[in-house]
Order: C-alpha cells, then structure tokens, then sequence
C-alpha cells in the first residue's frame, strides 16, 4: 500500500514537471516551425496541457482499467472548471476578450451534452469511440482554420507574451519536446499502476480514484499554467488553457481510451459525474460566454465553483469510506 502511494506521489511530481517541459518544447517547436500564435494556444498548448490524461487513461485502458480512464477525462473536466477556474476567479475575476474562446463555450457544451447520449447504454464502444475520434478531428480542423485566420485575437498576443518569456534555441525546444514525452510516459505508467494498487488497496473502484486522486493531478499542468496566466494579467490564456483541456479529455482521451479497449461505465457516472461536468460546464458558458457584452468571471463566481468542486469531491470520499 505505501509502495503503491509514493509510486502515485513520484509519478504525479514527474508527471506535472514532464508536462510543463513538454508543451514549453511542443510550442517553441511550433514557433520556429512558423505556426502562427492563436494557432499555437488553440492546439499546440492545448495539446500539450491534456497530454498527461491522454497517456494515463490509454495505459489505463490498456491495463484493463477503463474505469481509471473515464474517471480521470470527466474528472479532470471538473476539476479544471471548479477547482482551476474557480481559484483563479477567486484570487482575480477572468475577462473574457478573445472571440475565439466565446465560440469555443457553446462548442464545449454541445460536446458535453454529446458525450451523454454515448454513454447512456453504460459504456463506451469503439463505435463511440470511432465518434469521439471524428468530431475531435474535425475540432481539429476548425481550430486549425481559426487559428490561421485568427490575426489580432488577444489570445494570440498572450501566448507571443509567453514565448518572449520562455525564449529558448531551436535545438533545446527539441530536447525538452522529446524527453518530456518521454518522462511523460514513464511517469504515467508508474501513476497508473500505484492508483490500480490503492484502489484494490482500498476496496473502491478504480472509476473514485480516476476521479479523484488521478484527476487532480493530471490537472495540475493547467493549475499552474492558469495561475502564472493570470498573475500576468493573460486572462485569455488561462480560460483558453482549460476549455482546450476539457475538449480534449472529452474527445480524445475518451476516445483513445474506447478504441483501445471498450469502456464499461457505471450507471452512476451519467447522474453524478457527468451531470455535475454538465452542470459545470453550463455554469462556465453562462459565466464567461458575455450575453450583453464582454465576458468576466468575477470573484463570487469563482467562490461559488470552488464550493461545487468541495462539495462534489467531498461526497466522493465519502463514498470511498467502508
């Protein structure tokens, strides 16, 4: 049992550290390769900031642990919304300036709302999976459209402003891209078995820690990347950091994980998890999408996730009590 939480304890330390390494390198790569910004904050970061759920949940599928996987996609999208963007909120409100984000909002939503009708016959098939994968694609391909045309969205000046901040030479962008994938993986795979191992452990299901435990930590990347935002007033990133995040985990590391190995989902999943993820996400469109005018999440908003995120997170240990 202690083996498995120091293995769980080293893995998400490398994991958040591997991470950060990597989307620095993915996004100076980029740049040098000529990508334009908007484009690279929409994708490249996006990307590189959901890398660790995309790893942990397809060695969980891979092990014959589907339930580790989902609970660690829905429960990342929440964590990112409550526990992220709630703090942030809290400590100061996010304006929303970039156009791009407020279209990015209702497409979160209709994908969330999507990702109930998949799951409505408890589990994930590789048909569902094959959905995932094509709506992710074709995501994919509007993001890529928008970000070429995107000329002049505040987005793209926040992530000129990073780039000048973590200038580094072509040559060692490659080096942080490649071995930060690469201690992504390892850290992963040493995560994945310690959350098996204390689950069986602990006598819950994989699915609780998944959505706990594994979720907060891969999540981390985005805790730290959106607070280093907003202190330098890049409000713009911060929301674009977790939007990208949750389209992400809810296509791909869904989908990658259903394609691997069919995904069994417990009946409680769709009237607790995903309806909180739902509820969440619904709460961050009326928030940040700026009916009458510009976006904002002030402070009381934030408060107001972050008690959500106690409350739900709470119930859940409950649950883990014998």
């Amino acid at each position: 049992m202690w083996l498995a939480v120091a293995a769980v304890v080293a893995g998400l330390i490398v994991l958040v550290w591997s991470a950060d390494r990597f989307v620095d390198g993915a996004a100076t790569t980029a740049r040098y390769a000529g990508m334009p910004s908007l484009l690279i904050g929409m994708v490249v970061i996006g990307f590189g900031t959901s890398a660790p759920e995309m790893v942990v949940s397809a060695l969980a599928a891979a092990d014959g642990n589907p339930g580790l996987a989902l609970g660690n996609a829905y429960g990342s999208n929440i964590t990112n919304i409550a526990l992220i963007l709630g703090l942030v909120a809290a400590i100061s409100p996010i304006a929303v300036h970039s156009s791009v984000l407020r279209k990015e909002l209702p497409i979160l939503l209709v994908i969330t709302l999507l990702s109930a009708a998949l799951i409505y016959d408890d589990l994930v098939s590789r048909i569902d999976a094959a959905v995932l994968l094509l709506v992710f694609a074709a995501l994919m391909g509007w993001s890529i459209y928008q970000g070429m045309r995107g000329e002049g969205d505040p987005l793209g000046g926040d992530v000129d402003q990073e780039a000048f901040t973590h200038s580094m030479s072509k040559k060692r962008a490659l080096f942080w891209l490649v071995l930060g994938l690469v201690l992504l993986v390892l850290s992963s795979r040493l995560l994945v078995w310690g959350a098996v191992e204390i689950s069986q452990a602990l006598g819950v299901s994989d699915l609780i820690i998944g959505l706990t435990v594994v979720a907060i930590g891969t999540s981390l990347p985005e805790l730290a990347s959106s607070l280093v935002a907003i202190r330098k007033n890049e409000h713009d990133l911060a929301l674009g950091n977790v939007l990208g995040s949750n389209l992400f985990n809810t296509l791909a590391v869904v989908g990658i994980a259903g394609a691997i190995h069919p995904v069994a989902v417990e009946p409680a999943v769709l009237y607790r998890d995903w309806a909180v993820m739902t509820g969440l996400t619904l709460l961050l469109f009326v928030f940040g999408y700026g009916f009458r005018g510009r976006g904002r999440i002030n402070r009381l908003e934030g408060t107001a996730l972050l008690v959500i995120y106690l409350a739900y997170t709470g119930y859940l240990v409950t649950t883990m009590m014998p």
